[in-house]
Protein backbone atom coordinates (compact mmCIF):
# COMPACT_ATOMS: atom_id res chain seq x y z
CA UNK A 1 0.00 0.00 0.00
CA UNK A 2 1.60 3.33 -0.99
CA UNK A 3 1.72 5.88 1.45
CA UNK A 4 0.22 9.25 0.49
CA UNK A 5 2.40 11.71 0.22
CA UNK A 6 0.34 14.92 0.54
CA UNK A 7 -0.98 13.04 4.09
CA UNK A 8 2.95 13.51 5.40
CA UNK A 9 3.43 16.89 4.06
CA UNK A 10 0.21 18.09 5.81
CA UNK A 11 0.39 21.06 7.93
CA UNK A 12 4.44 20.93 7.13
CA UNK A 13 4.63 24.88 8.15
CA UNK A 14 2.82 24.86 11.24
CA UNK A 15 5.02 22.20 12.89
CA UNK A 16 8.31 23.99 11.65
CA UNK A 17 6.61 26.74 13.31
CA UNK A 18 6.45 24.63 16.91
CA UNK A 19 9.52 23.33 16.27
CA UNK A 20 11.45 26.97 15.70
CA UNK A 21 9.98 28.08 19.11
CA UNK A 22 13.13 26.16 20.74
CA UNK A 23 14.86 28.03 18.41
CA UNK A 24 15.79 30.74 21.31
CA UNK A 25 17.18 28.03 23.88
CA UNK A 26 19.65 26.43 21.18
CA UNK A 27 21.05 29.99 20.79
CA UNK A 28 21.47 30.35 24.33
CA UNK A 29 22.71 27.40 24.69
CA UNK A 30 25.77 28.45 22.07
CA UNK A 31 27.13 31.75 24.05
CA UNK A 32 30.81 31.25 25.43
CA UNK A 33 30.33 33.19 28.84
CA UNK A 34 31.95 32.20 32.33
CA UNK A 35 31.46 33.44 35.77
CA UNK A 36 33.94 34.64 37.60
CA UNK A 37 35.47 31.31 38.49
CA UNK A 38 35.94 30.81 34.65
CA UNK A 39 33.00 28.15 34.40
CA UNK A 40 30.70 27.64 31.65
CA UNK A 41 27.77 29.32 32.49
CA UNK A 42 24.53 27.06 31.11
CA UNK A 43 22.35 29.09 29.43
CA UNK A 44 19.98 26.60 28.04
CA UNK A 45 18.93 26.34 31.96
CA UNK A 46 18.82 30.23 32.47
CA UNK A 47 16.66 30.40 29.44
CA UNK A 48 14.07 27.91 30.68
CA UNK A 49 13.85 29.15 34.07
CA UNK A 50 13.44 32.66 32.81
CA UNK A 51 10.17 31.57 30.99
CA UNK A 52 9.06 30.02 33.89
CA UNK A 53 9.60 33.18 36.06
CA UNK A 54 7.53 34.85 33.46
CA UNK A 55 5.03 32.12 33.82
CA UNK A 56 4.65 32.12 37.35
CA UNK A 57 3.96 35.50 37.30
CA UNK A 58 1.31 35.62 34.46
CA UNK A 59 -0.41 33.05 37.01
CA UNK A 60 0.24 34.90 39.95
CA UNK A 61 -0.81 38.30 38.07
CA UNK A 62 2.08 40.13 38.54
CA UNK A 63 3.04 42.56 35.99
CA UNK A 64 5.45 44.37 36.78
CA UNK A 65 8.64 42.10 35.79
CA UNK A 66 11.46 43.31 33.91
CA UNK A 67 14.69 42.79 33.96
CA UNK A 68 15.62 43.78 37.19
CA UNK A 69 13.35 41.19 38.75
CA UNK A 70 14.21 38.10 36.61
CA UNK A 71 17.79 39.31 37.54
CA UNK A 72 17.23 39.11 41.83
CA UNK A 73 14.75 35.56 40.73
CA UNK A 74 18.04 34.07 39.28
CA UNK A 75 20.53 35.22 41.89
CA UNK A 76 18.11 34.01 44.85
CA UNK A 77 17.68 30.49 42.75
CA UNK A 78 21.36 30.10 42.49
CA UNK A 79 22.87 29.62 45.94
CA UNK A 80 26.52 28.97 44.71
CA UNK A 81 26.15 27.35 41.89
CA UNK A 82 27.07 30.04 39.46
CA UNK A 83 29.93 31.92 40.79
CA UNK A 84 28.01 35.48 39.40
CA UNK A 85 27.56 38.69 41.67
CA UNK A 86 24.52 41.01 41.00
CA UNK A 87 25.64 43.32 38.28
CA UNK A 88 26.56 39.66 36.51
CA UNK A 89 22.97 38.22 36.83
CA UNK A 90 21.60 41.30 35.41
CA UNK A 91 23.57 41.17 32.51
CA UNK A 92 22.55 37.43 32.30
CA UNK A 93 19.18 38.63 32.64
CA UNK A 94 19.40 41.19 30.10
CA UNK A 95 21.28 38.46 27.63
CA UNK A 96 18.57 35.74 27.78
CA UNK A 97 15.71 39.01 27.13
CA UNK A 98 17.25 40.25 24.56
CA UNK A 99 17.38 36.35 22.66
CA UNK A 100 13.82 35.81 23.22
CA UNK A 101 12.88 39.28 22.72
CA UNK A 102 15.55 41.22 20.00
CA UNK A 103 16.16 44.55 20.93
CA UNK A 104 15.81 45.75 17.14
CA UNK A 105 11.93 45.29 17.50
CA UNK A 106 11.61 42.35 14.99
CA UNK A 107 10.34 39.37 15.87
CA UNK A 108 12.35 35.69 15.75
CA UNK A 109 12.18 33.81 12.32
CA UNK A 110 13.38 31.15 10.77
CA UNK A 111 14.01 30.05 6.92
CA UNK A 112 12.66 26.76 5.86
CA UNK A 113 11.82 25.12 2.65
CA UNK A 114 8.03 24.21 2.71
CA UNK A 115 7.72 20.73 1.22
CA UNK A 116 4.00 20.97 1.27
CA UNK A 117 3.85 24.76 -0.83
CA UNK A 118 7.45 23.55 -2.56
CA UNK A 119 8.68 27.00 -1.50
CA UNK A 120 10.79 28.79 0.87
CA UNK A 121 9.30 30.06 3.36
CA UNK A 122 9.75 32.36 6.66
CA UNK A 123 8.07 31.40 9.83
CA UNK A 124 7.89 34.28 12.57
CA UNK A 125 7.46 33.96 16.63
CA UNK A 126 7.35 35.69 19.54
CA UNK A 127 8.11 34.48 22.91
CA UNK A 128 8.39 37.64 25.28
CA UNK A 129 6.57 40.99 24.33
CA UNK A 130 6.91 44.13 26.42
CA UNK A 131 4.47 44.93 28.81
CA UNK A 132 3.84 48.45 30.85
CA UNK A 133 6.23 50.57 31.23
CA UNK A 134 7.79 53.09 34.29
CA UNK A 135 8.38 56.70 32.35
CA UNK A 136 9.45 57.74 35.62
CA UNK A 137 12.37 55.38 36.42
CA UNK A 138 12.64 54.30 32.43
CA UNK A 139 11.92 50.66 33.35
CA UNK A 140 10.40 48.51 30.93
CA UNK A 141 8.50 45.41 32.05
CA UNK A 142 8.07 42.09 29.91
CA UNK A 143 5.53 38.63 29.87
CA UNK A 144 5.53 36.16 27.93
CA UNK A 145 3.95 36.26 24.09
CA UNK A 146 1.17 33.49 22.83
CA UNK A 147 4.20 31.64 21.24
CA UNK A 148 6.03 31.97 24.79
CA UNK A 149 3.04 29.93 26.32
CA UNK A 150 3.43 27.59 23.59
CA UNK A 151 6.75 26.82 24.36
CA UNK A 152 6.17 26.49 28.33
CA UNK A 153 3.27 24.05 27.21
CA UNK A 154 5.18 22.28 24.71
CA UNK A 155 7.76 21.40 27.86
CA UNK A 156 5.28 19.99 30.53
CA UNK A 157 1.46 18.62 30.55
CA UNK A 158 -0.18 21.36 32.92
CA UNK A 159 -3.49 19.30 33.27
CA UNK A 160 -3.87 19.27 37.18
CA UNK A 161 -3.42 22.58 39.32
CA UNK A 162 -2.96 25.28 36.50
CA UNK A 163 -5.13 23.91 33.61
CA UNK A 164 -7.88 26.33 34.40
CA UNK A 165 -5.34 29.40 34.99
CA UNK A 166 -4.23 28.08 31.73
CA UNK A 167 -7.54 27.88 29.37
CA UNK A 168 -8.35 31.40 31.10
CA UNK A 169 -5.16 33.22 29.31
CA UNK A 170 -5.45 31.35 26.37
CA UNK A 171 -9.43 32.31 26.19
CA UNK A 172 -8.15 35.66 27.21
CA UNK A 173 -6.13 35.47 23.88
CA UNK A 174 -8.80 34.17 21.78
CA UNK A 175 -11.01 36.81 22.83
CA UNK A 176 -8.77 39.85 22.09
CA UNK A 177 -8.14 38.49 18.42
CA UNK A 178 -11.97 37.78 17.65
CA UNK A 179 -12.24 33.98 17.54
CA UNK A 180 -15.46 33.32 19.15
CA UNK A 181 -15.92 30.09 18.18
CA UNK A 182 -12.57 28.86 19.28
CA UNK A 183 -13.32 30.58 22.73
CA UNK A 184 -16.42 29.12 23.04
CA UNK A 185 -14.87 25.29 22.67
CA UNK A 186 -12.10 26.88 25.55
CA UNK A 187 -15.13 28.06 27.86
CA UNK A 188 -16.29 24.10 27.08
CA UNK A 189 -12.90 22.82 28.46
CA UNK A 190 -12.87 25.36 31.47
CA UNK A 191 -15.93 23.58 32.34
CA UNK A 192 -14.65 20.45 32.69
CA UNK A 193 -11.67 21.84 34.75
CA UNK A 194 -14.01 23.23 36.87
CA UNK A 195 -15.59 19.72 37.32
CA UNK A 196 -12.26 18.04 37.54
CA UNK A 197 -11.21 20.52 40.39
CA UNK A 198 -14.80 19.84 42.49
CA UNK A 199 -14.16 16.40 42.19
CA UNK A 200 -11.07 16.88 43.87
CA UNK A 201 -12.46 18.95 46.43
CA UNK A 202 -14.10 16.46 47.29
CA UNK A 203 -11.76 14.20 47.64
CA UNK A 204 -9.25 16.09 49.86
CA UNK A 205 -12.81 16.87 52.01
CA UNK A 206 -12.49 13.18 52.55
CA UNK A 207 -9.40 12.66 52.97
CA UNK A 208 -9.15 14.96 55.66
CA UNK A 209 -11.90 13.16 57.34
CA UNK A 210 -9.87 9.99 56.92
CA UNK A 211 -6.19 10.43 57.55
CA UNK A 212 -5.47 13.19 59.84
CA UNK A 213 -3.99 11.17 62.59
CA UNK A 214 -0.86 13.58 63.78
CA UNK A 215 -0.29 17.19 63.74
CA UNK A 216 2.26 16.90 60.73
CA UNK A 217 -0.61 15.03 58.32
CA UNK A 218 -2.89 18.03 59.57
CA UNK A 219 -0.01 20.89 58.48
CA UNK A 220 0.12 19.26 55.02
CA UNK A 221 -3.24 19.10 54.54
CA UNK A 222 -3.21 22.43 55.76
CA UNK A 223 -1.64 23.82 53.44
CA UNK A 224 -3.00 22.07 50.74
CA UNK A 225 -5.82 23.59 51.36
CA UNK A 226 -4.67 26.71 52.02
CA UNK A 227 -2.47 26.47 48.37
CA UNK A 228 -6.10 26.08 46.48
CA UNK A 229 -7.57 28.22 47.76
CA UNK A 230 -5.06 31.19 46.95
CA UNK A 231 -5.24 29.56 43.37
CA UNK A 232 -8.76 29.76 43.32
CA UNK A 233 -9.19 33.63 44.24
CA UNK A 234 -7.02 34.50 41.37
CA UNK A 235 -8.74 32.51 39.17
CA UNK A 236 -11.80 33.79 40.31
CA UNK A 237 -10.24 37.36 40.03
CA UNK A 238 -9.53 36.38 36.20
CA UNK A 239 -13.24 35.74 35.65
CA UNK A 240 -14.20 38.70 36.74
CA UNK A 241 -11.71 40.12 34.34
CA UNK A 242 -13.01 37.91 31.35
CA UNK A 243 -16.68 38.53 32.19
CA UNK A 244 -16.21 42.35 32.13
CA UNK A 245 -14.46 42.35 28.69
CA UNK A 246 -16.86 40.08 27.45
CA UNK A 247 -19.63 42.37 28.30
CA UNK A 248 -17.93 45.04 26.54
CA UNK A 249 -17.61 42.82 23.79
CA UNK A 250 -21.32 42.47 23.60
CA UNK A 251 -22.20 46.31 23.75
CA UNK A 252 -19.62 47.29 21.46
CA UNK A 253 -20.63 45.00 18.53
CA UNK A 254 -24.18 45.46 19.58
CA UNK A 255 -24.30 49.17 18.82
CA UNK A 256 -22.38 48.43 15.19
CA UNK A 257 -24.86 45.61 13.63
CA UNK A 258 -25.22 46.97 10.11
CA UNK A 259 -25.49 43.32 8.35
CA UNK A 260 -25.65 39.14 9.35
CA UNK A 261 -22.61 38.77 9.51
CA UNK A 262 -22.45 41.41 12.85
CA UNK A 263 -25.41 39.54 13.74
CA UNK A 264 -24.27 36.16 13.87
CA UNK A 265 -20.98 37.60 15.51
CA UNK A 266 -23.54 39.35 18.43
CA UNK A 267 -25.35 35.89 18.78
CA UNK A 268 -21.49 34.13 19.84
CA UNK A 269 -20.39 36.59 21.97
CA UNK A 270 -24.26 36.74 23.95
CA UNK A 271 -23.71 32.45 24.23
CA UNK A 272 -20.12 33.17 25.39
CA UNK A 273 -21.23 35.78 28.05
CA UNK A 274 -23.71 33.48 29.47
CA UNK A 275 -21.71 29.86 29.21
CA UNK A 276 -18.58 32.11 31.23
CA UNK A 277 -21.25 33.35 33.43
CA UNK A 278 -21.94 29.64 34.58
CA UNK A 279 -18.70 28.60 34.68
CA UNK A 280 -18.09 31.49 37.00
CA UNK A 281 -21.23 30.59 38.97
CA UNK A 282 -19.76 27.11 39.25
CA UNK A 283 -16.21 28.30 40.23
CA UNK A 284 -17.77 30.58 42.93
CA UNK A 285 -18.86 27.66 44.49
CA UNK A 286 -15.62 26.19 44.64
CA UNK A 287 -14.43 29.12 46.15
CA UNK A 288 -16.92 29.11 48.60
CA UNK A 289 -16.37 25.37 49.39
CA UNK A 290 -12.50 26.11 50.02
CA UNK A 291 -13.39 28.70 52.56
CA UNK A 292 -15.24 26.07 54.13
CA UNK A 293 -12.62 23.57 54.25
CA UNK A 294 -10.24 25.94 55.17
CA UNK A 295 -11.90 27.24 58.46
CA UNK A 296 -14.97 24.10 59.73
CA UNK A 297 -13.23 21.23 57.98
CA UNK A 298 -9.84 21.78 59.24
CA UNK A 299 -11.09 23.13 62.63
CA UNK A 300 -13.36 19.79 63.06
CA UNK A 301 -10.36 18.07 62.64
CA UNK A 302 -8.18 19.59 64.71
CA UNK A 303 -10.47 19.11 67.93
CA UNK A 304 -10.69 15.34 66.21
CA UNK A 305 -7.15 15.21 66.66
CA UNK A 306 -7.17 16.74 70.46
CA UNK A 307 -10.05 13.67 71.17
CA UNK A 308 -7.55 11.02 70.02
CA UNK A 309 -4.61 12.43 71.66
CA UNK A 310 -7.10 12.40 74.97
CA UNK A 311 -8.10 8.75 74.02
CA UNK A 312 -4.86 7.48 74.21
CA UNK A 313 -3.77 8.91 77.02
CA UNK A 314 -2.81 6.33 80.30
CA UNK A 315 -3.55 7.85 83.18
CA UNK A 316 -1.94 5.56 85.03
CA UNK A 317 1.22 4.98 83.23
CA UNK A 318 1.64 8.93 82.40
CA UNK A 319 0.87 9.93 85.75
CA UNK A 320 0.38 7.85 88.73
CA UNK A 321 3.57 5.66 88.02
CA UNK A 322 5.41 8.93 87.42
CA UNK A 323 4.35 10.30 90.43
CA UNK A 324 4.62 7.03 92.58
CA UNK A 325 7.46 4.61 91.18
CA UNK A 326 10.11 7.54 91.59
CA UNK A 327 8.89 9.83 94.34
CA UNK A 328 8.97 13.49 93.07
CA UNK A 329 10.19 16.62 95.12
CA UNK A 330 7.11 18.59 96.31
CA UNK A 331 7.30 21.46 93.67
CA UNK A 332 7.53 18.59 90.88
CA UNK A 333 4.55 16.37 91.84
CA UNK A 334 2.40 19.67 92.07
CA UNK A 335 3.90 20.67 88.76
CA UNK A 336 3.40 17.93 87.04
CA UNK A 337 -0.74 17.40 88.39
CA UNK A 338 -1.14 20.82 88.04
CA UNK A 339 -2.72 20.69 84.34
CA UNK A 340 -5.09 17.87 85.73
CA UNK A 341 -6.48 19.84 88.30
CA UNK A 342 -9.78 21.68 88.08
CA UNK A 343 -9.99 25.32 87.68
CA UNK A 344 -10.55 27.77 90.86
CA UNK A 345 -13.58 28.49 91.43
CA UNK A 346 -14.69 32.02 92.87
CA UNK A 347 -18.33 33.37 93.62
CA UNK A 348 -18.21 36.85 94.39
CA UNK A 349 -21.20 40.07 94.70
CA UNK A 350 -20.93 42.42 92.07
CA UNK A 351 -21.99 46.32 93.43
CA UNK A 352 -23.10 46.83 90.02
CA UNK A 353 -25.81 44.50 89.92
CA UNK A 354 -27.78 47.20 92.25
CA UNK A 355 -28.19 48.81 88.91
CA UNK A 356 -29.44 45.93 86.31
CA UNK A 357 -32.74 45.66 84.92
CA UNK A 358 -35.36 44.73 87.77
CA UNK A 359 -38.62 42.72 87.03
CA UNK A 360 -41.17 44.71 89.05
CA UNK A 361 -44.76 43.58 89.34
CA UNK A 362 -47.66 44.79 91.73
CA UNK A 363 -48.85 42.79 94.39
CA UNK A 364 -52.18 43.57 93.18
CA UNK A 365 -51.35 42.00 89.74
CA UNK A 366 -49.82 39.10 91.74
CA UNK A 367 -52.60 38.16 92.85
CA UNK A 368 -55.00 38.89 90.58
CA UNK A 369 -53.07 36.38 88.25
CA UNK A 370 -53.51 33.71 91.12
CA UNK A 371 -57.16 34.20 91.04
CA UNK A 372 -58.28 32.47 87.74
CA UNK A 373 -57.03 29.49 86.01
CA UNK A 374 -54.95 29.79 82.70
CA UNK A 375 -56.32 28.60 80.02
CA UNK A 376 -55.13 24.42 78.88
CA UNK A 377 -53.17 23.96 75.78
CA UNK A 378 -55.27 21.87 74.28
CA UNK A 379 -58.09 24.78 74.83
CA UNK A 380 -56.46 27.67 73.33
CA UNK A 381 -55.33 25.63 70.24
CA UNK A 382 -59.02 24.93 69.49
CA UNK A 383 -60.04 28.65 70.18
CA UNK A 384 -57.07 29.73 67.68
CA UNK A 385 -58.81 26.87 65.35
CA UNK A 386 -62.24 28.77 65.37
CA UNK A 387 -61.31 32.22 64.85
CA UNK A 388 -59.15 31.42 61.67
CA UNK A 389 -61.97 29.25 60.45
CA UNK A 390 -64.40 32.04 60.85
CA UNK A 391 -61.67 34.32 59.19
CA UNK A 392 -61.52 31.51 56.34
CA UNK A 393 -65.17 31.86 55.96
CA UNK A 394 -65.21 35.76 55.53
CA UNK A 395 -62.35 35.49 52.65
CA UNK A 396 -64.17 32.64 50.72
CA UNK A 397 -67.34 34.74 50.86
CA UNK A 398 -65.59 37.46 49.26
CA UNK A 399 -64.06 35.20 46.86
CA UNK A 400 -67.74 33.83 45.82
CA UNK A 401 -68.59 37.06 45.25
CA UNK A 402 -65.82 38.40 42.94
CA UNK A 403 -66.36 35.11 41.17
CA UNK A 404 -69.79 35.95 40.41
CA UNK A 405 -70.75 33.72 37.41
CA UNK A 406 -67.65 32.33 36.78
CA UNK A 407 -65.73 29.08 37.72
CA UNK A 408 -62.12 30.76 38.22
CA UNK A 409 -60.27 33.77 39.08
CA UNK A 410 -56.81 34.54 40.29
CA UNK A 411 -55.42 35.82 43.32
CA UNK A 412 -54.49 39.73 41.72
CA UNK A 413 -58.39 39.78 40.90
CA UNK A 414 -59.58 38.80 44.09
CA UNK A 415 -56.95 41.53 45.28
CA UNK A 416 -58.57 44.21 42.97
CA UNK A 417 -62.00 43.35 43.64
CA UNK A 418 -61.30 44.24 47.83
CA UNK A 419 -59.34 47.36 46.68
CA UNK A 420 -62.76 48.36 44.65
CA UNK A 421 -65.31 47.04 47.31
CA UNK A 422 -65.38 47.60 51.04
CA UNK A 423 -62.78 44.99 51.97
CA UNK A 424 -59.34 46.53 51.22
CA UNK A 425 -58.56 46.68 55.38
CA UNK A 426 -58.79 42.64 54.99
CA UNK A 427 -55.63 42.70 52.81
CA UNK A 428 -53.22 44.35 55.68
CA UNK A 429 -54.15 40.82 57.82
CA UNK A 430 -52.06 37.60 57.60
CA UNK A 431 -55.26 34.96 57.53
CA UNK A 432 -56.02 36.28 53.96
CA UNK A 433 -52.46 35.15 52.87
CA UNK A 434 -53.03 31.51 54.96
CA UNK A 435 -56.05 31.13 53.11
CA UNK A 436 -54.26 30.67 49.74
CA UNK A 437 -50.84 29.32 51.06
CA UNK A 438 -52.17 26.42 52.62
CA UNK A 439 -55.15 25.84 49.96
CA UNK A 440 -52.06 26.20 47.38
CA UNK A 441 -50.51 23.48 49.51
CA UNK A 442 -53.92 20.77 49.59
CA UNK A 443 -55.28 21.46 46.64
CA UNK A 444 -57.05 19.80 44.52
CA UNK A 445 -59.22 19.54 47.16
CA UNK A 446 -62.96 17.37 46.96
CA UNK A 447 -64.92 20.04 48.87
CA UNK A 448 -67.64 17.83 49.82
CA UNK A 449 -64.86 15.40 51.37
CA UNK A 450 -63.12 18.44 53.13
CA UNK A 451 -66.58 19.58 54.37
CA UNK A 452 -66.56 16.59 56.54
CA UNK A 453 -62.72 15.90 57.55
CA UNK A 454 -61.52 19.52 57.86
CA UNK A 455 -64.87 21.14 60.36
CA UNK A 456 -62.08 22.97 62.16
CA UNK A 457 -60.30 24.66 59.57
CA UNK A 458 -61.80 24.92 56.28
CA UNK A 459 -65.73 23.51 56.68
CA UNK A 460 -67.16 26.92 56.94
CA UNK A 461 -65.22 28.01 53.96
CA UNK A 462 -66.12 24.91 51.58
CA UNK A 463 -70.09 24.96 52.74
CA UNK A 464 -69.56 27.95 50.65
CA UNK A 465 -67.76 27.80 47.52
CA UNK A 466 -69.33 23.91 47.44
CA UNK A 467 -72.22 25.16 45.32
CA UNK A 468 -69.68 26.77 42.10
CA UNK A 469 -68.42 23.37 42.31
CA UNK A 470 -67.15 19.71 43.77
CA UNK A 471 -63.61 20.37 43.11
CA UNK A 472 -61.00 23.09 44.10
CA UNK A 473 -57.79 23.49 42.47
CA UNK A 474 -55.39 26.17 43.53
CA UNK A 475 -52.43 26.67 41.49
CA UNK A 476 -49.46 29.40 40.86
CA UNK A 477 -49.27 31.55 38.11
CA UNK A 478 -47.01 34.18 36.72
CA UNK A 479 -45.93 37.34 38.75
CA UNK A 480 -45.52 38.09 42.24
CA UNK A 481 -47.96 40.41 44.05
CA UNK A 482 -46.93 43.29 46.04
CA UNK A 483 -50.71 43.77 47.72
CA UNK A 484 -49.52 45.68 51.26
CA UNK A 485 -45.95 47.35 52.57
CA UNK A 486 -45.89 44.20 54.51
CA UNK A 487 -47.12 41.42 52.59
CA UNK A 488 -46.01 39.68 49.25
CA UNK A 489 -47.03 36.55 47.49
CA UNK A 490 -47.17 34.86 44.23
CA UNK A 491 -49.55 35.00 42.15
CA UNK A 492 -52.33 31.99 41.96
CA UNK A 493 -55.34 31.02 40.28
CA UNK A 494 -57.95 29.41 42.16
CA UNK A 495 -60.51 26.80 39.78
CA UNK A 496 -63.71 25.74 40.85
CA UNK A 497 -65.01 22.13 39.05
CA UNK A 498 -67.47 19.21 39.26
CA UNK A 499 -65.48 16.55 37.75
CA UNK A 500 -61.98 15.53 38.66
CA UNK A 501 -59.52 12.64 39.11
CA UNK A 502 -57.99 13.72 42.48
CA UNK A 503 -53.91 12.37 42.96
CA UNK A 504 -53.78 10.00 45.56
Amino acid sequence: MAINISSVTENYRERIQRLALFDPLYKLENKNSKDNSNKPIDYFSLGLLTLLFFFENMLMRNKKTGVRELALFLQELNQGEIDLDEEGFEKAARTIIEVFRPPTGKRNARSFYNWETRREEVVQYSILKADKADLATNIQYYTLDEQGLELIFATKEYFNEFQLSINQLVLRKQLEKGEFVGALRQIDEMSLDVKNLQDRMLRIKHEINRNIVSNETYERYKNIIEDVNMRLQRENEEFEELQSFVKDTKEKIGNELTDDKDRKTYDLIVQIDRELDQVHYEHRLLLKESIVLKTSALQAAQEALYFVGIDSFNFNQELTSRLFASPLPLDSARRLVEPFLYLEKFSAWSPLTVFSHQRLESAEKQKKADDFLTLPVEEEIRLDIKLLSENFKIVAEIILEALDTNKEITLEEVVHYMRESSYEKILHYRPFYDFWIILHQKSPVGLEMQEKNEQSLFGEAFKILVNKGRYLMVEEIYGVLQVTDRFTIKNMKLRLEENYELQQ
